[in-house]
């Protein structure tokens, strides 16, 4: 399987990718938010963070804080 990046110049191309996914000849994935934004984020930074390491942070934060509620809690 070959993954790429498409940029639609024609509304008309659109349409001839939705017809090729409905014969199940390819795959469209919608773009999310998050990526979206850090793909804007990045153009701007030369040492931008991956997507796994701003999850492993935002882990890491929920679990002291997890941590922290559980001890006020006892």
């Amino acid at each position: 399987m070959e993954i790429l990046n498409i940029e639609i110049v024609n509304p008309k191309a659109k349409i001839l990718l939705m017809n090729l996914a409905e014969m199940d000849l390819i795959h469209i994935k919608p773009k999310s938010a998050l990526s979206e934004m850090l793909a804007k984020l990045r153009r701007n930074e030369a040492e931008v963070p991956s997507l796994e390491e701003i999850t492993e942070e935002v882990e890491t934060v929920r679990q002291a804080r997890y941590a922290k509620k559980n001890q006020n809690n006892h």
